[in-house]
């Protein structure tokens, strides 16, 4: 790694309201060697950036792009889809912010969130999208229950419906509304087994962040 990811490293940092004597212990360095970092005077090694990516959660891919995700935005994103669609299941939830932020791409070259997306055993699923549900259930902004078979509804709470979604533009919430109405009533399973076929996942390696580039290969009809 290069000094040429100065910035990015301290504002994503800022952004997470971490001190650099947090950041420098963490990964095992003094605090002037990370102020020098974040100054551009010092590169970070493979090894402090695999620390560093741990605590910042970020990945190489976000780094190399240098575009830090609107985190506010993709949690803004889960609530529209709630008031929509009322109690989801928290898998079904995951894909259906996928096809929000995959098919925005499909028609303007970035996403809705600017998040990454990786391939797991349940289809592709943002990097940070269990920490964020984890949040907004602290915070009392989402509920979540368990059903007899183990599955996890969420919905949202009064608290969480107070919440502006001023990050989401009209032609964003005409998206998101769409895609609700597409896949409601649909079961976990057939939109897992619908995003197991789509060319991003089938093209990336496990736990691999999938491509945005490849849905444009994908037809938007099918999603919403």
């Amino acid at each position: 790694m290069v000094n040429k990811y100065a910035k990015f490293i301290k504002d994503i940092r800022k952004e997470r309201g971490l001190s650099q004597a947090f950041m420098a212990e963490k990964i095992g360095i003094s605090r002037p060697s990370f102020v020098a970092i974040e100054k551009g005077a010092r590169d970070l090694t493979l090894g402090e950036f695999e620390k560093l990516s741990g605590i910042l959660h970020i990945s190489f891919e976000e780094l190399e792009n240098k575009e830090l995700p609107n985190y506010e935005k993709y949690k803004q994103m889960i609530l529209a889809f709630l008031r929509k669609g009322g109690v989801i299941p928290k898998t079904k939830l995951a894909k259906l912010l996928y096809f929000a932020d995959f098919a925005w791409f499909y028609y303007h070259l970035q996403s809705m969130s600017g998040m990454q997306y990786r391939k797991i055993q349940y289809g592709p699923v943002s990097d940070t999208y269990f920490r964020i549900i984890d949040e907004m259930f602290d915070k009392g902004e989402i509920n979540i229950t368990q059903t007899k078979d183990g599955a996890m509804l969420i919905s949202q709470t009064r608290s969480g419906a107070k919440i502006d979604l001023s990050e989401i533009n009209k032609k964003e919430e005409e998206l998101i509304e769409n895609i609700e109405k597409k896949w409601q009533g649909k079961k976990t399973n057939e939109i897992v087994d619908f995003t197991h076929k789509q060319f991003p996942y089938l093209y990336a390696k496990d736990n691999e962040v999938v491509s945005y580039g490849l849905f444009t290969q994908e037809d938007p009809d099918e999603i919403y």
